[in-house]
């Protein structure tokens, strides 16, 4: 029998079915589709969402005809079979309507990425994403690292990587650039770490 390493383990649709009854059955994990096989990480704990909340409503009062959306899954080509789901997205408030679970990338102004306690990670979060938003043309991409206390502006994509890389730690003042033109207090997310 020959092995064809190529094949993904799963097809997406198995993913799919498999992912709804890990989530009716397993309380604290979610499924992620990883290079065709099923792995499970974590879910987002109670300090995750609060920084999401923190920036939703900077976002809201700076740029109220964006929307921060959370759980929107992207076609991502080149990340892990063409499927990313950033823990946020800015975009027009009317960007995704209609799009379903896998939205065009196009419309997005940045992603965001609020790093988890998980072994995965560092390579997800502070390797792989970039390097496939850059891909993608993503204006900005916004790394909420807590392990290292810091945040990581990416911008300026060039097709490949993002040529500007702006790292300041929490609890100094840092403005999103353009196409965001957001200036960040970061003081409150020293509150939000372990």
């Amino acid at each position: 029998m020959t092995v064809i390493a190529d094949r993904p383990q799963m097809l997406p649709e198995e993913f799919e079915a498999a992912s709804r009854a890990l989530a009716r059955e397993v309380e604290g994990l979610r499924a992620e589709f990883i290079h065709g096989k099923m792995g499970v990480k974590p879910v987002p704990d109670g300090d995750h969402e609060r920084i999401i909340q923190w920036l939703t409503r900077i976002c809201m009062q700076h740029r109220p005809e964006l929307w921060l959306s959370t759980g929107q899954g992207l076609r991502i080509e080149t990340y892990r079979k063409g499927h990313a789901r950033p823990d946020g997205t800015l975009a027009d408030s009317e960007a995704f309507v209609g799009a379903g679970e896998w939205a065009d990338p196009e419309p997005v102004l940045m992603a965001l990425e609020i790093t988890s306690y998980d072994t995965d990670t560092d390579r997800r979060d502070r390797v792989e994403k970039p390097r496939a938003y850059a891909e993608t043309g993503i204006p900005v991409y916004l790394l909420i690292d807590r392990d290292a206390c810091e945040i990581k502006v990416h911008s300026e994509p060039d097709g490949v990587r993002y040529e500007h890389v702006l790292t300041v730690p929490f609890g100094k003042v840092v403005t999103l650039p353009d196409p965001i033109g957001i200036t960040l207090d970061t003081e409150p997310l020293k509150s939000w770490v372990r």
